[in-house]
């Protein structure tokens, strides 16, 4: 099975590859490829429309993507990771799929999975991951907090590393996913969604 895994942003890839490699054993370029928009973007009025240039976002592009890579056979899969940020879980992928449904043309295998609230909601739900990465992180505030609770993760997390979120950029973001992805608990993640995103992944390996 080969995996073409469409992300929001740069920051994104890290923890995924990390996922595909550490715990799956896969080659980059040989079973999987990860591809970076601009950003989440929003789901187009017509889905059939020739997508806006100017509007570079996962979502702004999704449909599009579907129709372009409908040539993907039985040994493909096309995984698509959105962040829910504030939106309501259920229905963001309920109109993922509708938005797949309603397409003539699309890959034969589609998984869609949901980062909840975002993939640093990944990273504080595995506190001893960023502490092993970040030895002088105070972490205190985010001790009891539920996985995936709705928080503003990122905000939360630059906090915890002693950092000003108005004055963070996606480079900080990267880093941040460089550092922490490798000492993630893959096995028994932390995370309901980052759980969810294995799993799915694990179901196409092992079909």
């Amino acid at each position: 099975m080969f995996f073409e895994v469409l992300v929001e942003g740069g920051a994104d890839r890290p923890v995924v590859k990390e996922v595909l490699q550490r715990r799956f054993g896969l080659k980059e370029g040989q079973q999987f490829r990860i591809h970076p928009h601009k950003g989440k973007g929003r789901l187009p009025d017509n889905p059939l429309a020739k997508p806006d240039r100017k509007h570079r976002g996962l979502l702004d592009q999704l449909p599009a993507k579907l129709r372009g890579m409908s040539w993907m056979g039985v040994d493909y899969c096309m995984v698509v990771l959105v962040d829910a940020d504030d939106q309501e879980c259920t229905q963001l992928k309920q109109s993922l799929i509708e938005l797949c449904q309603s397409l003539d043309k699309k890959p034969e295998n589609v998984l869609f999975r949901i980062a909840i609230e975002e993939t640093e909601s990944w990273f504080i739900a595995d506190l001893e991951a960023v502490k092993r990465a970040y030895p002088n992180a105070n972490l205190g505030r985010l001790q009891g907090v539920e996985p995936d609770t709705v928080i503003g993760a990122w905000e939360q997390l630059a906090k915890s590393l002693n950092k000003n979120p108005q004055q963070c950029r996606g480079a900080d973001k990267h880093e941040w996913a460089i550092r922490i992805s490798p000492q993630l608990n893959l096995d028994f993640p932390c995370s309901p969604s980052l759980k969810a995103f294995i799993s799915g992944i694990g179901n196409y390996i092992t079909e």
